[in-house]
């Protein structure tokens, strides 16, 4: 049997509760639900907001403090517990007296006795904690939409690292990311690699602008996009080139008429601001056929450049003896500029001969190489390769130098040395060193002239090169003009240029024994000439009727076959003795 509390215990209970409720700011509430009376303890009406003690309130001024709003929803929550007979709860936010907004949280219990049913219910202030879980809320979407905006902009990173800003193609980074992916995949049999680059696209930018070079840049990814087959993985790769890797082709046949197709395409003109440009291009194909897909790229370079070599304009495929042959190409660069530094290019001379006295009056000096495994090569095996290395200058200026020494040689050994002749390219003409380096090497005035290629000298000759052409004039440094007849030479040009000789090309000499029509061109030419006070020296004279020929013609000097070999520095002085001796003469 329980102990029966005194009525001091209960009062002790009740004030702990009530020193509890108030700490807590928790007001109570009961709803007697025969009656539809509503008591109020003095923390409900703290809470809202009204100064009358605890006690029976009016149920309309609970619902005429909740906001508007909330009101539907706080009803219906009590309606559905006094239909169910069950507990209560429902929160919502009530208007104060000052038109402050609180957010209230409510709780009941419900009792029944005696077929009466009561709600007795607590409600506390909660604005804080919606407050806080609404600035929490906020803080989130901050943070989600900041997220958002990361992924976006690093996907916006990702997009242009592996994009061209210009055609908007995928660049080399993403090409070699997916030649790389594709390599691991094993299904390749039947995939292709276009490697496009433009034909002469430096002279665009040069001559009309980057604008119109960017123009053009995009229309050729445009027209590549519309002619290439769906499914191609299509690049800029760098500058003028273009990269398109082609899955599921039906055949190599295929692959020709694509690229056939894509060179007519990229030859039509476009539109800039100031007119019409145009450029054709170079194809280099390459297939899983001949190799490994990590191959494809080296493969389809040669085969761009072997199209490029070809004369542009043009498709090559990849072949297993085009490799070799570049392979052998870079061998030989590699091996011309080491033979550079080890001093293995000579120049080596041929006689020109007075037309009429058949005496020595120059020599021309002639690069050879003498390699250490193949022996003596002569131009035409390294100067497309000097050419494609820029290396034509320094060729020139070792031949040169070499040429000075020779020729003193032969002055110390008691000799009569004649004029010598070298070459010099048009970009060493134009070379603002070029003047201060000649006067170093102490050349001796009229010992040497400089032979021009007719095909580098046009009537609008830039003003640097006209300098340069007036200091060696001064320095009393002979200009020739080489295999005229060959090129754009103009008598304009000739007038402005003013040069001691002119050469005539070889192929307009051979002819002159059988052609009547070539002896009178050759003629005309000879007849400018005296008429602008220039000597006239014929090269390649074969044989002694075109030396005849040519005398009668009146040409100058005689170089060729038929007067004689090129031939070292020794045997050239050899040669200059027996001159001096009176035993270099040939009869007409």
């Amino acid at each position: 049997m329980k102990p029966v509390r005194s009525e001091q215990e209960y009062q002790s209970i009740l004030r702990r509760l009530e020193l509890a409720l108030d700490a807590s700011r928790i007001g109570v509430w009961e709803h007697d639900l025969s009656t539809d009376v509503l008591t109020w303890d003095e923390q409900m009406f703290r809470l809202y907001g009204r100064a009358k003690p605890g006690g029976v309130v009016d149920s309309s001024l609970w619902s005429n403090a909740i906001h508007p709003e909330d009101l539907a929803g706080a009803k219906a929550d009590f309606a559905d517990a006094v239909r169910r007979r069950n507990d209560y709860s429902s929160e919502y936010r009530i208007l104060l007296p000052d038109g402050a907004v609180r957010h209230l949280r409510s709780r009941a219990r419900y009792f029944e006795e005696n077929g009466k049913g009561t709600f007795i219910g607590a409600e506390w202030d909660v604005t804080a904690d919606v407050e806080l879980n609404r600035e929490l809320s906020e803080q989130t979407r901050i943070a989600e939409r900041r997220a958002e905006a990361l992924e976006e902009t690093a996907a916006r990173i990702e997009h242009a690292a592996a994009h061209d800003y210009l055609t908007g193609l995928p660049n080399r980074r993403f090409f070699d990311r997916k030649l790389t992916e594709l390599s691991g995949s094993g299904d390749t049999a039947k995939l292709a690699l276009f490697h496009i680059g433009l034909d002469r696209f430096a002279m665009v930018n040069d001559l009309v602008g980057h604008d119109a070079g960017d123009r053009l840049l995009k229309a050729t990814a445009a027209v590549l996009a519309d002619q290439l087959p769906e499914g191609t993985f299509l690049a800029r790769i760098g500058g003028d080139e273009f990269a398109a890797l082609i899955g599921n082709f039906p055949s190599v046949d295929s692959l020709r008429k694509l690229a056939d197709q894509l060179l007519e395409s990229l030859k039509r003109p476009i539109w800039h601001s100031e007119g019409m440009i145009s450029v054709t291009a170079s194809i280099g194909i390459a297939s899983a056929h001949s190799g490994r897909v990590s191959n494809l790229w080296a493969e389809s370079d040669i085969a761009l450049m072997r199209a490029k070599r070809g004369g542009r304009n043009r498709a090559d495929f990849f072949s297993a003896q085009m490799k070799a042959q570049i392979n052998s190409e870079r061998r030989l660069a590699d091996q011309f500029a080491r033979g550079l530094e080890r001093g293995e290019f000579v120049p080596f001379y041929q006689a020109q001969v007075d037309a009429r006295t058949r005496r020595i009056v120059g020599v021309e000096a002639l690069a050879r190489w003498r390699h250490p495994k193949r022996g003596l090569l002569a131009p035409g095996e390294f100067l497309g390769t000097a050419a494609g290395l820029g290396m034509l200058e320094e060729l020139d200026a070792t031949i040169l130098r070499q040429t000075l020494l020779d020729r003193k040689s032969w002055t110390r050994n008691g000799v009569r040395a004649p004029k010598v002749a070298v070459n010099v390219s048009a970009a060493r003409l134009s070379d603002v060193s070029l003047i201060p380096e000649l006067k170093a090497l102490d050349i001796e005035p009229g010992s040497l002239s400089f032979e021009l290629l007719e095909t580098i000298f046009l009537d609008e000759i830039e003003d640097g090169m006209l300098a340069n052409v007036s200091a060696l004039k001064s320095m009393f440094i002979d200009i020739e003009v080489d295999d005229f007849g060959s090129g754009h030479a103009s008598i304009i040009g000739l007038m402005k240029l003013k040069p001691r000789r002119l050469k005539i090309d070889r192929r307009l000499v051979k002819p002159i024994t059988t052609s009547r029509e070539q002896k009178r061109l050759l003629r005309s030419i000879v007849e400018i000439a005296k008429a602008l006070g220039i000597e006239v020296v014929a090269e390649g004279v074969e044989t002694q009727e075109h030396a005849r020929l040519l005398t009668r013609l009146g040409c100058d000097v005689l170089q060729g076959y038929a007067i004689a070999y090129p031939v070292s520095a020794e045997d050239m002085l050899d040669a200059l003795i027996e001159a001096d001796e009176g035993k270099f003469l040939t009869e007409a």
